[in-house]
């Protein structure tokens, strides 16, 4: 299937070959690294303050070309790759970062022909991703509550892979009522969740992925992590889930000035992934077992919030009156180096 050009559609800017051509994206750097996204178009120009260039001249000139301005800035003009393209195109809800993506695509185990629902569409940067990694031969089933999202994840989507992409399908609703007119129970290979409180659409889920399927929660917030974790466990149809964050700290490269950079890509969100039993099946009992102060999500009252409760370790009274008596007979605070990392 190709375009109207003669390139390969639903593939993306960055894996065209060739040289530009009038309507596709080009990404310019000046000699500060900041860059600059802009759509090519016959007898237009790129201004700055400090003077402009013409598209004619970078249309028809090969990939990663130099192009100088009127005012002799030298840009470095190159197609945008997905995760260049996500971080500048236009949004209506905040986009999942490459970082995450990545560790979405790979975590989840998103593989060429895979059966993938996605839920909280945004403006469709997760969700390219996920078309990149299924192929044509796959499928991505979008759900997002708001319609003024789901269409600008379409364009989006449409003007990064030059057409709409074969492999997608985007629905306006809510998962817990749409999901299961949608697709067959069991017929699903991952679930994607990047919404508010995705322990509320489990049972669908369940319902939904075939054995062995996994599923991924993209959250923001630590108290979301803990509930749609202790949600997997009670539900009883899921392994035990698993949790974890990604930092990205990029290096400042100059000479022998190699160092960390100043600024870095903290904290964006938490993901956490679980599989689906076979039907029947309940989790096995987890070896290590938790601690005395462990309740469930439907248990939990604000009295449940102790040290023990947080995985605090709580020191014995008895350690705490031999501190106490070392303190009252020297006069002064003792370290306790036992306890030290």
């Amino acid at each position: 299937m190709t375009s109207a050009d003669g390139v390969p559609a639903a593939t993306g800017s960055a894996l065209r070959r060739g040289p530009f051509t009038a309507g596709e994206r080009v990404q310019l750097t000046d000699p500060k690294g900041r860059m600059h996204t802009i759509a090519l178009a016959p007898g237009k120009q790129f201004h700055t303050h400090r003077g402009y260039l013409a598209h004619d001249d970078l249309i028809g000139r090969p990939d990663g070309s130099t192009v100088t301005n009127t005012a002799g800035v030298e840009y470095l003009a190159l197609r945008p790759l997905l995760s260049d393209y996500v971080m500048s195109m236009p949004r209506g809800a905040a986009v999942v970062y490459p970082k995450d993506a990545g560790q979405i695509v790979t975590m989840a185990d998103i593989f060429p022909g895979a059966h993938v629902i996605e839920a909280g569409v945004g403006s469709g940067a997760l969700s390219m991703s996920l078309l990149r990694a299924v192929g044509e031969t796959g499928t991505v089933h979008s759900f997002e509550r708001r319609e003024d999202f789901a269409d600008i994840a379409r364009a989006n989507a449409r003007d990064y892979f030059g057409t709409d992409h074969p492999s997608w399908t985007v629905t306006v609703g809510d998962l817990v009522e749409a999901l299961p007119a949608a697709v067959p129970a069991g017929t699903v290979d991952r679930v994607v969740l990047d919404m508010l409180a995705p322990w509320e659409c489990l049972d669908v889920v369940a319902e939904a992925l075939a054995p062995g399927g996994v599923l991924i929660c993209y959250v923001a917030t630590a108290t979301q992590l803990s509930k749609v974790a202790e949600a997997m466990r009670d539900h009883n149809t899921f392994t035990e889930p698993q949790a974890w964050e990604s930092l990205v700290r990029g290096w400042h490269l100059e000479g022998l000035a190699v160092r960390p950079q100043h600024r870095m890509h903290g904290h964006t969100g938490f993901l956490i992934t679980t599989r689906r039993l076979a039907p029947g099946v309940t989790p096995p009992l987890r070896k290590r077992r938790p601690g005395r102060g462990y309740v469930t999500g439907e248990d939990a009252t604000d009295a449940d919030w102790t040290s023990e409760a947080v995985g605090e370790r709580v020191p014995s009274e008895k350690r705490v009156r031999k501190v106490r008596r070392s303190v009252a007979d020297t006069g002064r605070p003792v370290t306790d180096t036992s306890t030290q990392a």
